[in-house]
């Protein structure tokens, strides 16, 4: 392990292993912090959703916006957000999705 190569490798994989982020596939959901308005549970009763797709680091589309979640949906009022995100083959192909609840 004296080759400065290895050394290279051997760090990267370490950091990326650290990171949280896996290389070939990621499925996470979280709320959106800075939407996360913990409301009536009761009041939850659609669901919206939009979402942005990106393909192999070039082309990206969609609207992912809380505005076309919530047209989606049918909702009026906002009681809670939540976000998707999926990536495969170290981001060749992404899918970032907003979850709406609310009445």
């Amino acid at each position: 392990m004296n080759k400065p190569g290895m050394r290279l490798v051997l760090m990267v994989i370490v950091a990326l292993s650290l990171s949280g982020c896996a290389l070939l596939y990621n499925d996470l959901k979280t709320p959106l912090p800075s939407l996360s308005i913990e409301g009536d549970t009761q009041g939850r009763t659609l669901i919206g959703k939009s979402s942005c797709e990106s393909y192999l680091w070039m082309v990206a589309l969609g609207d992912c916006s809380v505005e076309s979640a919530m047209k989606n949906g049918g909702l009026t009022k906002v009681n809670h957000v939540d976000t998707e995100f999926k990536s495969f083959l170290l981001g060749a192909y992404i899918k970032f999705t907003t979850v709406v609840y609310g009445e």
